[in-house]
């Protein structure tokens, strides 16, 4: 049984990475664990004024509860629609930092390999952060990236 460690979240539900569960699901017995931080997104506030004000309102990052909310909303869409083409999958909602959720969803689970599913490499902070390396060198598991298409 091979079991895959993913770590995902604005890219949960998108075709490439469906689509790697699914042929991965297909190729041999497998179980998925999607661990998925809770990373704030930037938001508009609107009538403030500050470095970041852009046409009357402000760009602030999220509060950590709005975040965790977004994060088990996709968390559970995924889970439904990976359920739903015969995958084997579980999954949580981590800590902010993908680096920090790694390290909790591998308490007491084993994996064979780690999935880093990011944005385009033009947006993706976790890109920007060399997560796939930082997790290959932390773990000592091999990572494969998926990108998002542009």
């Amino acid at each position: 049984m091979r079991r895959y460690l993913i770590v995902a979240n604005q890219t949960l539900g998108t075709e490439k990475l469906v689509s790697f569960v699914s042929a991965r699901a297909k190729a041999e017995p497998s179980e998925f664990f999607i661990v998925v931080p809770a990373t704030p997104t930037l938001e508009m506030v609107h009538g403030a004024e500050g470095a970041g004000a852009v046409g009357g309102g402000t760009v602030l990052p999220s509060s950590p509860e709005h975040a965790h909310e977004l994060a088990q909303q996709r968390l559970d869409k995924a889970l439904a629609e990976l359920q739903g083409i015969g995958a084997a999958v579980d999954g949580q909602v981590g800590h902010r930092d993908p680096v920090h959720a790694v390290e909790a969803a591998l308490q007491g689970r084993e994996f064979d390999q780690i999935i880093v599913s990011t944005l385009p490499k033009r947006v993706s902070r976790w890109l920007h952060q060399d997560l796939p390396r930082r997790l290959e060198h932390k773990t000592h598991l091999p990572v494969t990236h998926i990108g998002a298409a542009t």
